[in-house]
């Protein structure tokens, strides 16, 4: 569905988007990092984990961006994507909503070094995507728009010329972005207006004219692109009904428009905020923070979900709020950031897609206004 990749853009994502999900048992992973944010408002800081073979968090440190969060107690951000990854992992993009600037860090390991900060072109950043030498932040505060950057080899980031673009109005509810694989869309969500925005990105980086696209579903809260192309969506559902939040899927026309395939198929679960796609597009995995559940599904060669059998795959413990979550790069952990607890939950990934509780990492502070998981 979509033209060639830009010259200018990498193509790391497509090499790294191969990799298997395997079996929680198999053994020969090499060990990886989890990097949670506590958004607080007096100075931001990244906490990361060693991760072990088998999954497990070990050795916390701790690493200030040097900017400012928003504070809060619980999801204060609202958004998926406040902490990203690099397509290689070489580099961690962090939002400061309160002093309103992203902080880049390199990553070694388990351990960061912060390589810089820039403005984020707006007020209230929320969310950072990448791809290629491209980095766009959507900001949920006054006008709500994007901004782009180039990501240079350094680390640095510079403001791309007149790539600001605004969403569909001032007071959209901004909560995410996701560049489509081959870099030629880039969607963002409207919690408030329920819409989907379709931007073709153009030669130079900048944003061709907005496409406004209708929710299949209400509640729109998150967007994400599966390696096929599949835009996957998830819905907190409608105001009022009892675990009614859903996951739909689309296709991106040439002109910007979507075509959905799976349309509101139910979570079972309540609150379905933040979702997440294993590497090699098999699996999405959906956090269900309020009824503490992961719900799985398969993802079809055309873009069809099917809930994987009894479709609640994950259980936390009850009061976690779950929150955003994250998949290790070879696609055989899956953590989740619980909030009500202060913990880091971790599950083993079946070949089947099932999960398999492989217990919690503590010590982070309960109702604190952490956002933002990440992992490798």
């Amino acid at each position: 569905m979509f033209k060639t990749s830009h010259l200018l853009f990498s193509a790391v994502l497509a090499m790294s988007a191969l990799l298997p999900a395997r079996s929680h048992a198999q053994t020969g992973s090499a060990a990886g990092a989890v990097f949670v944010m506590t958004n607080a408002a007096d100075h931001n800081e990244i906490i990361a984990y060693k991760r072990g073979t088998d999954g497990s968090l070990q050795e916390r440190q701790s690493f200030r961006t040097e900017g400012r969060g928003s504070g809060g107690v619980t999801d204060p951000l609202a958004s998926q994507g406040s902490l990203t990854l690099s397509q290689d992992r070489s580099w961690l993009f962090a939002v400061n909503a309160g002093s309103g600037n992203i902080s880049v860090f390199r990553v070694h390991g388990a351990n960061l070094s912060l390589m810089g900060k820039v403005p984020c072109g707006g007020s209230e950043p929320v969310a950072v995507a990448q791809h290629g030498n491209l980095v766009y932040v959507v900001n949920a505060g006054g006008g709500s728009n994007v901004q782009g950057f180039y990501l240079h080899p350094d680390g640095s980031l510079k403001h791309i010329a007149d790539s600001t673009a605004y969403l569909s109005t001032g007071n959209s509810g901004a909560s995410s972005l996701s560049f489509s694989p081959d870099g030629q869309f880039l969607l963002v969500t409207e919690k408030l207006t329920n819409k989907i925005d379709a931007f073709h990105v153009q030669i130079d980086g900048t944003l061709a004219p907005i496409v406004v696209n209708p929710s299949a579903g209400p509640g729109l809260f998150a967007v994400l692109f599966a390696p096929n192309g599949t835009a996957v969506a998830v819905e907190t559902g409608p105001a009022g009904a009892t675990d009614a939040s859903a996951i739909s899927s689309y296709w991106v026309q040439p002109n910007g428009t979507l075509s959905a395939i799976s349309t509101s198929v139910p979570t079972l679960g309540a609150a379905t905020c933040w979702h997440v796609i294993t590497p090699d597009g098999r699996f999405v995995y959906t956090s269900n923070a309020g009824t503490a559940t992961i719900s799985g599904f398969a993802i079809g060669s055309t873009g069809t979900l099917t809930a994987l059998a009894g479709t609640i795959v994950g259980t936390n413990p009850t009061g976690s709020t779950n929150l955003d979550l994250a998949l290790s790069a070879d696609g055989k952990f899956l953590y989740t950031l619980n909030s009500g607890t202060g913990t880091v939950s971790t599950f083993g990934v079946n070949q089947d897609g099932t999960l398999t509780s492989l217990g919690d990492a503590g010590g982070l502070s309960a109702d604190s206004g952490f956002n933002g998981i990440a992992a490798f």
